[in-house]
Parts: C-alpha cells; structure tokens; sequence
C-alpha cells in the first residue's frame, strides 16, 4: 500500500461517509465491461465540480490490491451486480492528481522527474525480487513488473489536462508529452495495463498532444456515452434527494438541471448538494470559478458571437459546431470555438441531437449575467437586464407604457443582424425585457395552453403575485390579442394555479416598428 501505488480505500470511504451521497457505483459494472474488450483507455472529461475525481477514487478502492473493499462496497449496487467479484483489489492501481502533484511542486520544471521518482521508490518497495533502476521511466518499471511477475496495473490520472491548462513552461510541457507518450502510446506495455483511466476538463487536445492519446475512447460532456449517468446527477436521483430532504424539487429544477445526456438530464452535484446543505438555492458551482472566464472570451468578439450571446441571454438556442476547437486553452478562432469551450467548462449546454448550444440554468444564467455587465459591446444588454426587475414590477402595476418602451429596446437590440421582424425576435425581446422575472416566475414561450399556443406565460412559483399570459400580434391591434387569450382559453392551462392573471396583449406594427400594450386583470 503506498501513496502512489496501490493506495487504500480511505478517499472513498471519506465519501460515503459523506450526508449525502448518491450511489454511482454501478459505473464499476460498466468499466468491467469496457475492460473484457479492448476499450480499456478512457478519456472522462467534464465541468468542474461534476464527481470526476469521486469517481477516480470509487474505482481506485476497487480495484487497487492496497485495499480490502468488500465491505466498503457491500451497500451499495455494485456488490449485487455479477462483475462484482472480477475485479474487486485485483489489480495494481498507480492513481496520479496531476493538479496536486503541479500545485504542490516547488521547481514545476522538475515535477515530473520527482514524480517518477516517487513512484519508482514505492514499485520497487512493493515488488523487491523486479529489478526496477532509478534510471526507469513509470512505463519501464510497469512493464519489467509484468515481464517477471505477470501483473497487470490500472493508471488513475486525475486532472490529465493540468498542465494544458495551465501557462507550464515549454521544458516541463515538452517532458510531460514524452511521460504520456511512454505511458499510453506503447504496444508492447499495452497487455500491461488492464485499464487506464483519464479525466480532466478538456478533452484530448487535438493539435500538441493528439499522438499521445488518440487510442483513447472519450467520454466528454458532448457525449458521454455510456458514463452518461454516472458523473453528475441525474433527475431520478435528485428527485429522490428532494423528497428525502424535503426540497422543492421543481425549483431545485430551474436552478441547477439543464445538461442532457444520452436521455439522461444531468444536473451540478456540487450546487445540489450544497442547497440541500444550507437549505438555500443559490450560485454555489460558479464560487468555485469567476464569471471573467466568460467575459474574456466573449470581449474577442469573433463574427456573430455577440449576437448570440444575446439570444442565449434570451433564452434561444443557437447552432454550434463542436468539432472545429482543437480543445485548448489559446487558440480561439471563431465563435464555434469560444462556445464549445464554454460548453466543456459547464456555462454552456449542448444538445448533440440538434446541435445547438444553450445556457443550462438559473445558476449559470446569474454568471452570463455577470459577465456581460463588464463587457463594453454588451453596454445596452446589461441596461435591460438590470432594467427588468422595475419592468415587472410596472407590468404588476398595469403600466402599459413601461411595456411599450421597455420591447422597443429590446426588440431591436435582440434582433441586431436577424429580421427585424421575426417571430422568434419578438418572443426573445419580451423574455430579455422580463429577465428578472426568473427569480419569481417559470416563462414558458408557446406553452401549449386551452385551443392554441400562448406565446409567453408567466407561472409563478412565490405567492402572492399574479400569474401573466402575453400575446403578441404583428400588424393587428392589442384587443385582438386579447380576444385571442380569451377565445383560446389560454388560462385554462393553469390548471393548478389559482388567483388573478394578467392578460397581455402587444401588437408590433412592422413599418412602424413600435409596440402597442394592453393589460386585463382576469380572475381564475
């Protein structure tokens, strides 16, 4: 049992004994059977705070012979599923943090050669009759301990992508090709390793370090595959925490859900966890990071960036193409780029059936909102959303004015490049203008609602305020509107909602390009 080389199961347990913990256990099941074909390297990236390294240290306590995990795992799925047994601390584990070993280094340049250094030292304590030399690479002594002795290893490297990340010199970041080229390119070390096991927030770099780790199989948060489930938490499993804790579940919903994949609707762990904690929904995930990480990319401005920006802000969707980012962190060429890299670090989610690109929730939404506000291009989008919680409370009070003002900017300015007279602008004005509504209501565009289609409706979740119903006309008058809501029954939708609704009629008049705005109070 060492640090490096087959440690124990103590990070693991730590976890378990954790309040709250979600049993992912049953990812063993699926990594057993990657191992009994020849998908044994796996590249796992994801956001930050989304169980990679749980996850890493889950299978370091089952598979590594420094640890007798039986009981450890005997509560949980895995110890019921047939491939329990298989593999349970049968095999060597050398389990790396490459952010710990780079944060913890004095001389970075020399950190890889200490590394080496220390894994060596505990290989040639635990295997005395293989003769392992301090002149050994990591891959010369796993291969010399299986050419004598038969046994195979699995390499746990958390945080692959550190030192990718990270501005690291030239001499450690050439060093650090040579020690993944020596642990993962080799044929003649690959029956060696029973499994090797990445994870980091980037996935493979595709230009510097491509040759090093092209045989590995990436499971990455546009698509996870098979992991799907297992890193992050799924709905099921949140809304069995909600009612275990007695948590709002759809409000738990609007703040931290928002991240699909393979069926699955993925949420944040870490936020989850941490409202259930401090029984509060708040921006937990983004006090890990800074909201600059989006400022920074999007003031270089790339053609057509600002503009959708602007309709994510607005609640739309807008078409990315993932596959042009070399996935690091310089190179930056077009916008596709920029939003693909906010995809991978969690403020951004992708729908790989569609494939378009949105912001995910209410928590993340807050740190879009925050970068904006420090970007000059953005000067006017900031006004409005700052200007939006007075907005709604005019429209509370039946202000029709403010209403008409409020679309007039923000009609045009979400349309800046697109029809000025789109459907889809009009419906995007009135969400950007009503932005704050989020903290008090759920906005729905075109809920399907009594005969028709409601353009926007306004649900909400606090008491005592009215729920909202807006139709929008183009070319025809704000008692139509309103006709429309009534004739259609929109209201009839709100089946569970009991009290006043603001009926909202606008008319767009497109030579004009004004707004006109009539508001009925309409009892349920």
């Amino acid at each position: 049992m060492g640090i490096y080389l087959n440690p124990n199961n103590e990070n693991f347990a730590r976890t378990l004994k954790r309040p709250i913990y979600v049993d992912k256990t049953q990812m063993i099941a699926v990594i057993n059977e990657f191992m009994e074909t020849d998908n044994t390297y796996l590249c796992v990236s994801r956001p930050r705070r989304f169980g990679k390294t749980i996850a890493g240290n889950m299978l370091s306590a089952y598979f590594s012979k420094g640890a007798d995990s039986r009981t450890l795992f005997a509560p949980y799925k895995i110890a019921w599923d047939p491939s329990f047994e298989s593999n349970l601390n049968k095999l060597n584990v050398i389990q790396i943090d490459m952010n710990s070993e780079y944060r913890n280094e004095k001389n970075t340049d020399e950190l890889l050669n200490h590394l080496t250094d220390f894994v060596l030292k505990e290989m040639r304590e635990a295997f005395p009759d293989v003769e392992i030399t301090d002149s050994m690479s990591i891959a010369q002594a796993i291969l010399q301990v299986y050419a004598n002795k038969g046994e195979r290893f699995v390499i746990i490297l958390d945080e692959y992508d550190v030192l990718v990340r990270e501005n690291v010199s030239q001499k450690l970041f050439t060093q650090y090709l040579d020690f993944l080229n020596g642990l993962f390119k080799s044929n003649t070390l690959r029956p060696a390793i029973a499994l090797a096991y990445l994870t980091g927030i980037l996935p493979v770099v595709r230009d510097r370090i491509q040759s090093k780790l092209n045989n590995f199989e990436e499971y990455t948060i546009l698509d996870a595959g098979k992991l799907a489930e297992y890193i992050g938490f799924t709905a099921d499993e949140v809304k069995a925490l909600c009612a275990k804790y007695n948590v709002d579940y759809e409000e738990c919903k609007r703040w931290y859900d928002g991240y699909s994949q393979r069926g699955f609707e993925i949420y944040n762990p870490e936020s989850v966890v941490k409202s259930i904690e401090k029984e509060a929904f708040e921006s937990y995930w983004s006090k890990t990071s800074t909201y600059a990480v989006i400022s920074d990319r999007i003031k270089e401005n790339f053609a057509g960036t600002k503009e959708d920006v602007i309709r994510m802000i607005s609640g739309e969707n807008v078409d990315v193409d993932p596959y042009t980012y070399m996935n690091t962190m310089t190179e930056f060429r077009t916008k596709d780029d920029v939003f693909t890299y906010l995809i991978h670090l969690g403020y951004l989610a992708y729908d790989r059936m569609e494939k378009n690109c949105r912001i995910p929730n209410k928590e993340v939404l807050e740190e879009w909102q925050r970068a904006v506000s420090i970007v000059d291009e953005y000067a006017v989008t900031n006004k409005i959303i700052k200007g939006s919680k007075e907005l709604l409370a005019e429209t509370l009070r039946g202000n029709e004015e403010a209403v008409v003002a409020a679309l007039d900017m923000s009609h045009i300015h979400v349309t800046s490049n697109r029809s000025y007279n789109n459907e889809d602008a009009l419906q995007s004005s009135i969400y950007l203008s009503y932005i704050y509504a989020l903290n008090k209501y759920t906005i729905v565009k075109e809920m399907t609602t009594g005969k028709g289609f409601a353009d926007v409706v306004f649900i909400p979740f606090v008491p005592n305020i009215p729920a909202m119903i807006i139709e929008l006309k183009r070319n025809g008058t704000t008692e139509s509107a309103l006709a429309q809501i009534k004739e259609k029954k929109y209201f009839a939708s709100l089946e569970n909602y009991t009290g006043e609704i603001l009926l909202i009629g606008v008319n767009y008049d497109e030579n004009a390009k004004t707004h006109e705005c009539k508001i009925e109070k309409w009892e349920k």
